[in-house]
Parts: C-alpha cells; sequence; structure tokens
C-alpha cells in the first residue's frame, strides 16, 4: 500500500506550472532543485511513513525565504535543521511566518505529534515573485485567472495524499480565505473552511497578542482532532 509520504513525494516531483503568467511574474518552483527535493524525500519519509489522514491546514503560496528555499511550507532553513533534525545545504536564514509555526508546533507537543496529525501545504503550492519580491496569487488577478485551473488540480492532487475532508484550516482570514471558500463551494474539496489569522500577519502586527493567537489556533487543532 502507498504511503502518505510515497504520494506526497510522487506529488512535488511531478510539480510544475504550465500557465500563461503576466509578463513581470515569475514562477518560484523549488523542487526543481536536486537537494530541496531530497530534503522533501527525507521530511516525508520520516513524519508521514503511513497511511493516515491528516487534517490540511493551507497556507497561501510559498514565500522566498521559507518553502520557496525548502520546499516545506511555513519551514525555513533553521527550522528544518534545528526543529525537524534535517542537515540541508540551504543558507541560514529565518522567515517570520516559520518562527510563529514551529512555536506553535511546540505548544502542540513537537513535530512528531503534530505532523502525525497534520499536513502543512498552501492553495497555490508554487510561489510567485515580481521584481525580486515575494507575490501572492491573489495580488495580481491576471496572475489569479491564469493559475485558477492549476490550483483546482493541486488541491485534487494534495487531498488525494490523503486529506480529512471533513474540515480545512486556511491560514489568512482575508483574501486567501475569501478566494479559497468560494472555490470550495463549487468544488467541494472539503466539508468545512476554518480561518486562523496569517502567522505573518501575527508576527508582523500583532506580536505583543501572539500568546492569544497561539491559543486561537490550539482550540482549533484540537477541535479538528476528532476527523483523524
Amino acid at each position: 500500500m502507498e504511503t502518505f509520504a510515497d504520494k506526497a513525494i510522487l506529488f512535488f516531483e511531478n510539480l510544475h506550472l504550465d500557465a500563461l503568467l503576466p509578463d513581470d511574474v515569475e514562477v518560484m518552483n523549488p523542487f526543481l532543485n536536486p537537494e530541496t527535493m531530497e530534503v522533501n524525500r527525507q521530511f516525508y519519509q520520516k513524519f508521514y511513513n503511513d497511511s493516515n489522514k491528516r487534517i490540511f491546514i493551507l497556507g497561501i503560496n510559498p514565500g522566498r525565504f521559507g518553502a520557496g528555499i525548502t520546499g516545506l511550507c511555513f519551514t525555513d532553513p533553521v527550522r528544518l535543521e534545528k526543529e525537524l533534525e534535517l542537515p540541508n545545504p540551504f543558507p541560514v536564514m529565518t522567515e517570520l511566518s516559520s518562527r510563529y509555526v514551529y512555536d506553535l508546533i511546540a505548544e502542540y507537543g513537537g513535530v512528531k505529534k503534530f505532523y502525525s496529525n497534520f499536513y502543512l501545504g498552501a492553495v497555490c503550492p508554487l510561489g510567485f515573485v515580481r521584481n525580486g519580491k515575494n507575490l501572492n496569487y491573489y495580488d495580481d488577478k491576471k496572475l489569479e485567472k491564469s493559475v485558477e485551473p492549476f490550483i483546482i488540480e493541486t488541491l485534487w492532487q494534495q487531498i488525494n495524499l490523503g486529506a480529512a475532508r471533513e474540515v480545512c484550516i486556511c491560514l489568512g482570514e482575508g483574501a486567501n480565505y475569501k478566494y479559497f471558500y468560494k472555490l470550495n463551494e463549487k468544488h467541494k474539496f472539503f466539508e468545512q473552511i476554518i480561518p486562523l489569522a496569517h502567522p505573518r500577519y501575527i508576527m508582523q502586527y500583532k506580536l505583543r497578542r501572539k500568546h492569544f493567537y497561539v491559543d486561537a489556533y490550539m482550540e482549533v487543532l484540537k477541535q479538528c482532532e476528532k476527523y483523524i
């Protein structure tokens, strides 16, 4: 029987975007880097080597300093080595969202417990850059329209890795949730979508209230455990 790890590795090995993007937009595909793909193989074989279902937690799309390097959503090179104990050749750099997520994971009970119950992904599993800066898929309406077929296809592919379809947690209560909610209403990926404040928003604008957001996240994570 194929494990979650087997299916995830195959998904990322074959992930590519064939769409007509705006002229000034570049796609970020870290999985074309053999070192990134090797790290992902090690990660999934270490934490997902079973056929159990997971609750999906989906962010926006990879950014330059986290998944754009490591291939792992909300995981920068520092957390990759320090928290996941996966040595890597990447530049030593940190990312705000990754800091928040791994603090949350520690609060939840550690990486082994967290990844046995949850899958961290993205509504759009490849990222974008404009003029050397991160670009969200929804920041440009032409981009959003051009990548929608890719988003739909890869959401189904990710779900088939082993999603508990009763619920999905969406990181980003604004544009990401609005777009994902409408798409879900049409395609019925999940029965329910629960939005939470995006980690970058918390770390950038609400740092003093971080404990409040961690508590809110924890409550949702615990609620969702009943579906697995």
